[in-house]
């Protein structure tokens, strides 16, 4: 299979999907090219795919690096360390995994000093409160999010999770309709902020996240094939 077919067939299962989702949302696939080589993404871009998503902050500059010929948007989807803060803000359109506010006053601070435009970012959320997952608990969400929404260089789109894995397909759906309650709450409390965004759902669950709303679904070994290691 080659990565165009997997792609379509990707389309086609997010497409499915949206067709049944209650919502009747716009979803966008976020290919996950963490650990594969610029050639493959290079082979997706030219199969149609622009997003991309990296947890691994030197991997993806050198791979920005080598694709800089394409119009190509970055995501950070990988837990953040302080002093990495500077560079995933001056290299990535999207930063999904924020989930605490020093980590977003640094990325603000970093940014300002591009004189770019606001960086994206959405909130990770601990929805399965995990003790070993990143990602701020639904009942400080709002603390972090109101004190995020103040940082002039940053644009606070909305709320990523990585719940516990399950195959129980009504267990996934009730995880992500808690962050979709927690988005549309969020949204009341702070109505100028854009909050359009759902960063839920990856190969093995995406079917149940976009019936609950997800905006962006993350997508790697379905696309690229396994990741090495």
């Amino acid at each position: 299979m080659t990565i165009a077919n997997n792609l379509r067939s990707v389309r086609q299962q997010i497409a499915k999907a949206a067709v049944a989702s209650p919502h009747q949302q716009q979803v966008k696939l976020l290919a996950v090219s963490k650990t594969k080589p610029a050639e493959l993404i290079r082979d997706a871009y030219e199969a149609g795919q622009t997003e991309f998503g990296e947890n691994y902050l030197q991997e993806a500059i050198d791979k920005q690096q080598s694709l800089q010929d394409l119009p190509l948007i970055w995501h950070f989807i990988g837990p953040i360390q302080s002093n990495k803060t500077k560079p995933i803000a001056q290299h990535f359109d999207w930063v999904h995994s924020v989930d605490r506010l020093k980590i977003a006053t640094r990325l603000n601070e970093a940014r300002a000093e591009t004189a770019a435009s606001p960086l994206n970012i959405c909130l990770q959320v601990n929805i399965s409160s995990e003790a070993s997952k990143s990602g701020v608990s639904l009942n400080e969400l709002a603390d972090l999010a109101n004190a995020t929404s103040r940082l002039p260089y940053l644009s606070l789109r909305g709320l990523m999770t990585i719940p516990a894995p399950t195959n129980d397909h009504a267990e996934q759906r009730a995880n992500f309709a808690r962050l979709f309650n927690a988005l549309h709450k969020l949204q009341r409390q702070l109505p100028t902020q854009p909050l359009d965004t759902l960063s839920m759902g990856m190969s093995n669950d995406l079917e149940a996240a976009i019936l609950e709303g997800a905006t962006y679904v993350r997508v790697g070994t379905a696309i690229f094939g396994a990741r090495s290691q």
